[in-house]
Order: C-alpha cells, then sequence, then structure tokens
C-alpha cells in the first residue's frame, strides 16, 4: 500500500508542469488520468487504561497482629482490578461514499497530494505527521522477595508454625535494633564511609522487607489498556461501550459480571445540511473536503459521568470544495486535512 501511495504522489509531481487539479467523483472501472483519495468517516476510540492488584498472603499472616501488631492483613488470595484513566480521541476510515479522483487539466499545475496508508488525502502541496498510535505493552511488576534466604538455623527448625512466626517476628525486631544502633553510631565495628553504611542499611532494609513480607505478603500489579471504538451513523443513548469487573477485569459487553460503562452521543448539528435537491444538482468542481458537525460525547457509569466532551464527526457533516484557482500554475497553497474528520485544519497561500 504504502508502495502505491509514493507512485501515486510521484505521478502527481511528475506532471506538475503540465497540469492542474481537477477533482471528480471516483468511477469504478474506469482509468483516469490522476490518482483516487478518500475522505473519512469519524471513528470514536476509547483506550482505557486498568490496574490488576494480585494480592499473596504471606505464610504467617495470620500471626501478623499477634507478633508484629500489624492489623487488617488477609490471609486470603485475592485480585482487585481498578479503572485508572480513559484517553478519548479519534481516528478516520475511508468513506467509500466520499472518493474522488483527482485529475490532470491542461496548462495547470498539479499539487503534490500525501495520502495516509488508507488513501485518505492530508496534505497538498506540504506534508503532515499521521503516524497510527501505538499502545503500550501489559507490563507486570512483581514485588515478592525471597524471604527464606533470611531464616535463621532455629526458625527453619522450629516444629509449629506459630513458633516460626514467633522466631521470625523477633529477628524483625533484631535488625531494625541493629539499624537504630548503627545509625546512632553504637557498634563496635561502624562503617568506615557514608558509602560503606549505605551498603549495610540496605542490606538491612532488604533482609526486613523480605521476612515482613512473610506476615503482610506481596501484591503484584499488572497495567493494562484496552481499546474501545464506535463509528456513529446516528444519535447514541447509553450504548454500553464496555463492562468491567473488579475481579476480572474487562469483559464482554454482555456480561453481566462486570459494571457497564455507557456511551452517549449526540450530534449537535453545528453545519448546516444541504437537501436532497441541492445535493443532486451539487457539481464536484475542486478540491473536495468535509465540514464535520460537531457532536457531544458522554461516558458514564451507573454512579454518574465520568466524561464530557465535544468532538467533530465527519458523517453527521456535509462535504465543500476549495476554488480550483489556489492551485493555479504557479500557485503555493499548501493544505492540511484532518486525517479523523477531513476537515481542514491549515489553509495557506
Amino acid at each position: 500500500m504504502k508502495r502505491n501511495i509514493m507512485m501515486m504522489m510521484a505521478v502527481l509531481m511528475s506532471l506538475g508542469m503540465m497540469a492542474q487539479t481537477q477533482v471528480t467523483e471516483f468511477n469504478p472501472g474506469v482509468a483516469a488520468n490522476g490518482v483516487n483519495y478518500a475522505l473519512p468517516k469519524t471513528v470514536l476510540k476509547v483506550d482505557a487504561s486498568a490496574i490488576k492488584v494480585v494480592y499473596t498472603p504471606g505464610e504467617f499472616a495470620k500471626y501478623a497482629d499477634r507478633y508484629l501488631h500489624i492489623g487488617g492483613v488477609s490471609a486470603e488470595a485475592s485480585t482487585l482490578w481498578e479503572i485508572t484513566h480513559l484517553d478519548v480521541y479519534q481516528e478516520g476510515v475511508p468513506d467509500t461514499t466520499k472518493v474522488y479522483t483527482v485529475k490532470m487539466k491542461d496548462k495547470t499545475v498539479a499539487p503534490m497530494a500525501q495520502l495516509t496508508p488508507s488513501g485518505l488525502l492530508v496534505a497538498v502541496n506540504t506534508t503532515t505527521d499521521f503516524s497510527p498510535r501505538s499502545l503500550p505493552e501489559p507490563r507486570t511488576t512483581k514485588h515478592k522477595l525471597e524471604a527464606r534466604q533470611y531464616l535463621t538455623e532455629d526458625i527453619l527448625s522450629a516444629t509449629s508454625l506459630s513458633k516460626m512466626a514467633e522466631l521470625t517476628a523477633q529477628e524483625i525486631l533484631d535488625i531494625r535494633e541493629s539499624k537504630n544502633a548503627i545509625k546512632r553510631g553504637q557498634v563496635e565495628s561502624m562503617p568506615q564511609d557514608g558509602a560503606s553504611l549505605k551498603i549495610v542499611l540496605d542490606e538491612l532494609n532488604r533482609q526486613e522487607e523480605a521476612l515482613t513480607q512473610l506476615f503482610t505478603g506481596y501484591a503484584d500489579t499488572t497495567f493494562v489498556v484496552q481499546t474501545f471504538s464506535l463509528m456513529p451513523t446516528a444519535d447514541v443513548d447509553k450504548e454500553v461501550l464496555f463492562r468491567f469487573s473488579q475481579k476480572l477485569g474487562f469483559v464482554d459487553a454482555d456480561d453481566l459480571a462486570g459494571n457497564p460503562y455507557y456511551l452517549t452521543l449526540k450530534d449537535q448539528h453545528t453545519v448546516i445540511l444541504p437537501d436532497e435537491k441541492e445535493a443532486a444538482k451539487r457539481k464536484i468542481e475542486g478540491l473536495v473536503y468535509n465540514m464535520p458537525s460537531v457532536a457531544s460525547v458522554t461516558i458514564s457509569t451507573l454512579q454518574g459521568t465520568i466524561y464530557e466532551h465535544e468532538w467533530p464527526f465527519a458523517q453527521f457533516g456535509t462535504i465543500d470544495m476549495l476554488s480550483p484557482t489556489l492551485f493555479n500554475k504557479g500557485a503555493t497553497t499548501r493544505l492540511t486535512l484532518n486525517p479523523a474528520t477531513g476537515a481542514i485544519l491549515h489553509l495557506e497561500q
């Protein structure tokens, strides 16, 4: 596809000294001296970011309060999901009802056209960045520490879990006492410099944290992003965009195990649409672009609204044309279009 687009651009540029752009509606099966381009329909995209927290209890969990006075420690494994962020944006896909042919006309100059890989027109006589978004890969952060390497012989030889927990708690208290003594300079063999002192304290901290995990457990976190899309053709009233469960994460839209995230979209009719007679009389006489209509977008849950914004949508609007004289021989007109809506972003002569 990219090779074909480059060839299209080359054709336009190589004929640039002979002809000016003339635009007609695309006629399938008829060879045209030029190149075809499309205008987009607008797709609404929602990237939902979530974190999964998997809690693994420590083997001494039920003794955390007794020996270390740490309350509220669960002895049951659990998984908890949470939505952290919604990123709403737009992309464009070719509208098969809005495909046009840029033809050559004698004694005029053809512009350089930049197309996306899907054939959408995004720039004329200039270039613009239309790189697609890339989603981050799921990533997991592990928090488990290897505590058994710090267990003493007395702990390992204890005959009951309760006794092992008691001796481990005493080891933790001894480590804390050693750290305090070092910080106060109350040990016989003090580290000779700041770097050595840091190494000793860091190791004691690792030992304390690892042994404490035997009581408090640990939680691994996984970050994920899932994308949901909608290409509306009319107003949308509280359509289920996705469902999300605190225990299962993202689930199917019809899975009642998840709580619904609703999407409501209403065209604000910010563009006056031509009636059928006007549309039938319209002649394609210049470069065609979209005039999108603005729609309000709301995302809500059972608890209320969590997102509100207005976005332009190509399919709710109409088309218009730029005067062919803008691209006469010798003209330096530069044009960029929004790849998601087909609207003019920048026009400069």
